[in-house]
């Protein structure tokens, strides 16, 4: 796995995820590059790819609902630059160090609110992830290898029972966080090297670029 600070592998993450949702409409060789970049994010993390293809399905399962009623011209473009974001943050979600999500986001130059709600997100996230690989096993044990066998199992009827189990345990996790004194305070402060904040500053000078320059053709 690629030798990261956290913070720095959620900034990185995060300026792929933005550059690529605010490209123009229809800037395919633009998104074909955004991509590339997180194909080869998420192979420089080394991210299991049972794991990552399984969650993807699900959650463009979830998309294509919202998506296809713009019709497909339009809902292709979106789905695929949805794919790009996902297997970014996806990438950076399982290679994360567990409980650790929190040290990640305290780097992040925004209020302590949208911190907790992001931190919220994360678990839940967590919690959706370690669902799916559940709902992976149990359709195994039936029978349903491969990738077409998970896609017959993940019904409209699954989908929705994911989401209650996910939420039901989301719910439960947040009440104990409660009680063990959670208050919204984030864990330990964060800090970039001047050698990151290099690294950093390069990425975010490369995505505008590329962004800006969709909005020109």
């Amino acid at each position: 796995m690629l030798k990261v600070a956290l913070p720095l592998r959620l900034h990185l993450s995060l300026v792929i995820v933005v550059g690529a949702a605010l490209l123009n409409y229809e800037a395919w060789p633009w998104l074909g590059v955004y991509g590339a970049i997180a194909c080869i994010w998420a192979a420089l993390l080394r991210v299991p790819l049972l794991q990552l293809s399984g969650l993807l399905g699900t959650e463009l399962i979830f998309l294509s609902f919202m998506a296809l009623p713009l019709g497909w011209e339009r809902a292709s473009f979106l789905l695929v630059r949805s794919l790009v974001c996902l297997v970014t943050m996806n990438s950076f979600l399982l290679t994360l160090p567990p409980h650790s999500f929190g040290i990640a986001l305290k780097s992040l130059p925004v209020p302590a609110a949208i911190k907790e709600n992001l931190l919220l997100a994360g678990q839940y996230l967590e919690i959706l992830l370690d669902e799916v690989t559940r709902m992976q096993r149990s359709a195994q044990l039936r029978g349903l290898n491969g990738a077409m066998g998970w896609l017959r199992y993940t019904s409209a009827a699954m989908i929705g029972a994911l989401y209650l189990r996910t939420l039901d345990r989301a719910e439960r996790v947040y009440a104990a966080m409660v009680i063990r004194g959670y208050n919204g305070t984030l864990p330990v402060d964060s800090t970039f090297r001047p050698q990151e904040r290099f690294v950093l500053l390069v990425a975010w000078a490369i995505a505008a670029c590329l962004t800006i320059t969709s909005y020109r053709i």
